[in-house]
């Protein structure tokens, strides 16, 4: 990656639901066009560290900066203009079922450009050509497949050229064959477009395949534990717990 400035930084940043404490004192850095992931076992907050920097949890204390800029401390107008950078696919692909897939990708384009019809409609094309779904823009997601509907919502949440794509599980549910695929399309489309990524996953398939930095929140202390790439952390693994996360158990 050509250019390797700080995209995000998260500093000092605590997540509670009300008393409860999930996550404290977490602090790491994004670098601009590389793909950053967020693991750790189930219940650990990985899920909701990611709604924290998407704007829809709000942090019980410390700062999310994007570009320098505090996302939690900028006026709204501010904000709504950071939240336009962000394109979102969550775990379920959150299509409209009773839209066809040009007309899902269509959504966040005629909310928010002037564009024409017209335009939309050759936007929409291409978006759903870049993730390999040429000639399906009339089909409804209960015609696709599972893996073709987590294309269908990539294509959607590029839909406005985000400079960040935040993915959450983007492999649930996905057979191993269409998850490989899916990790070819991200690694293609952050090379093509220069997006930042950003990934909440489990699957060490995944991790090690597109992962070029990371960290790991443990559940029982409830903090970040580890950062750095993750064949680095499998090769070098600071704690026990990470050792065998990474390796399943099997060094």
């Amino acid at each position: 990656m050509a250019n390797t400035s700080t995209h995000i930084n998260v500093h000092n940043l605590d997540m509670a639901y009300g008393s409860f404490v999930v996550q404290r004192d977490l602090n790491f850095e994004i670098k601009r066009g590389e793909v950053f992931i967020i693991m750790g076992d189930s219940g650990c907050g990985k899920s909701t560290l990611l709604r924290h920097m998407i704007g829809l949890n709000t942090p019980a204390r410390g700062e999310i900066l994007y570009d320098g800029e505090n996302f939690w401390e900028a006026l709204p107008r501010a904000r709504e203009a950071m939240m336009r950078r962000f394109g979102v696919l969550y775990q379920s692909g959150a299509l409209w079922s009773s839209m066809t897939l040009a007309e899902n990708v269509a959504l966040p384009i005629e909310a928010y450009t002037d564009l024409s019809p017209d335009e939309i409609r050759e936007v929409v094309s291409l978006k759903l050509a870049l993730v390999g779904l040429a000639g399906f823009e009339e089909f409804y997601p209960s015609e696709i497949s599972g893996g073709m509907q987590k294309r269908a919502g990539l294509a959607r949440a590029m839909a406005l050229d985000p400079e960040i794509l935040f993915f959450d599980e983007p492999s649930a549910g996905l057979d191993p064959i269409s998850s490989r695929r899916l990790d070819d399309l991200i690694l293609e489309l952050r090379d093509s477009l220069g997006s930042t990524v950003v990934v909440v996953t489990h699957e060490l398939a995944s991790i090690f395949a597109i992962g070029d930095n990371s960290i790991f929140l443990d559940a029982e202390v409830r903090t970040m534990v580890a950062s750095g790439n993750p064949k680095q952390l499998l090769a070098d693994p600071p704690t026990p717990k990470i050792r065998e996360f990474l390796s399943r158990g099997e060094l």
